[in-house]
């Protein structure tokens, strides 16, 4: 069933989310409405040349899980753009642009992810006013309304050893 146009979800400040054109059941997203756009922890980022059709295409890897090597995810998508980004320390670098779907709360959308180590963050995603002006609104006192990974998953990927 669809969802009307001006339908908003109530999410928390941070939310377990899916990457599903990743293959990505869980991540652990902060929805951040401080920041314009929003980010996910990339490695091993490689831009690849253009293809006979013309379109750039990016190859990187993703961890989906905070201080833990388990369950690498590889992932090939054309670049959508580059662009100057300044972080919350105030330093700005430029970063390549995918457009990837995210499902947050049982709602599934697109929007623009900035690829970044985010190794030293607290989160492996952020999600940004972008992302979350698709609907969504922010109640900074709650957490996880989506629900959570299932205990067994969370606890099977804490401390892994990297690879």
């Amino acid at each position: 069933m669809t969802e009307p146009a001006h339908s908003t979800t109530i999410a928390g400040w941070r939310e377990w989310v899916a990457l599903p054109s990743a293959g990505v059941p869980w991540i652990k997203a902060k929805l951040d409405t401080g920041a314009r756009s929003s980010s996910v922890h990339a490695f091993d980022i490689e831009p690849l040349p253009a293809g006979a059709d013309g379109v750039e295409r990016v190859r990187f890897r993703l961890h989906p899980w905070q201080k833990s090597a388990a369950d690498i995810v590889t992932v090939e998508c054309p670049i959508h753009d580059r662009r100057m980004v300044r972080s919350s320390s105030g330093h700005a670098e430029e970063r390549i642009v995918v457009l990837m779907d995210i499902t947050l709360i049982g709602r599934t959308i697109t929007t623009e992810m900035t690829l970044s180590n985010r190794d030293a963050m607290g989160f492996r995603m952020l999600i940004g006013r972008q992302a979350l002006r698709q609907g969504f609104v922010v109640d900074p006192r709650r957490s996880f309304l989506g629900g959570r990974a299932p205990k067994p998953v969370r606890r099977q990927n804490r401390g892994a050893e990297p690879s």
